[in-house]
């Protein structure tokens, strides 16, 4: 049910190490978030665009994530100019929009597509797995990489405990409608997987108790820094520097 069609491929990007990966995707976010002129912005779009072109991503499964975002940028676009006030910049009957409302969601447009863009190249291009283990070596709480693993592996027992659950009432003649018995059959259902997914996880936890978990995850898997990730992060870094010096300093790059 949960596929990551970003995290198999053998561009330049799926060979750089995790840890490196993960920690210039956070730096570069939190840098972007900041920024405030549309020109740094965009900068930072086009810095997204490039590095994931490098990741060499499966169109399809790109396109529907983007679109999937910006669904809700289209919302902003629709109510803050509306709503905002400021100098008007366009007009239709009683409605009017206003230049600053236009400049901050467009603002926002540019930062959030690079961000989207950046994670979609540098982080979802690895599994789960070794995302977690890199957050680990990181130095991310035991207790949070703990719990990324496990959601992300339960949440496939999860999905499977429900999709057993809705086909069995279906046997029975159960159909969504609009009506207290669907809200009633749902509920239901509902409060049945968490009741099994409560005791299944007790099982798991004794389980693994038993097998001597002391509360991390072991792994066999060795992440080893080289030349080419020292270049990369040398160079991200680089230029996310030069986003904010573009951010803080507009004038002396642009005339």
């Amino acid at each position: 049910m949960f596929d990551e069609p970003f995290a198999h491929g053998s561009s330049p990007v799926h060979g750089l190490d995790p840890r490196v990966r993960l920690a210039m995707a956070g730096i570069f976010s939190v840098c972007v978030a900041m920024l405030r002129e549309p020109a740094a912005a965009g900068a930072a779009l086009l810095l997204a665009v490039v590095i994931l072109a490098l990741s060499a991503p499966p169109m399809k499964q790109l396109c529907k994530r983007v679109a999937l975002v910006n669904v809700f940028i289209v919302f902003l676009w629709l109510t803050v100019p509306l709503t905002m006030p400021g100098a008007p910049v366009l007009t239709l009957g009683p409605l009017t929009a206003s230049r600053e409302g236009v400049e901050l969601v467009w603002l926002a447009t540019l930062k959030s597509n690079a961000i989207l863009l950046t994670f979609l190249a540098l982080v979802t291009s690895m599994d789960s797995p070794t995302m977690g283990h890199a957050l680990n070596r990181l130095g991310a709480p035991s207790k949070l990489v703990f719990l990324f693993l496990f959601t992300y592996r339960y949440l496939h027992v999860i999905a499977d405990e429900w999709q057993r659950l809705l086909t069995a009432a279906r046997l029975r003649g159960f159909a969504l409608r609009t009506g207290m018995h669907t809200y009633r059959t749902i509920g239901n259902l509902l409060a049945m997987v968490l009741v099994n997914s409560f005791d299944r996880s007790g099982r798991v936890y004794q389980a693994m108790l038993l097998r001597g978990f002391q509360g991390r995850f072991a792994s066999v898997v060795r992440f080893k820094a080289r030349r080419q990730d020292a270049l990369f992060a040398a160079l991200w870094l680089i230029a996310t520097a030069g986003l904010v010096l573009m951010d803080l300093f507009p004038e002396a790059f642009f005339v």
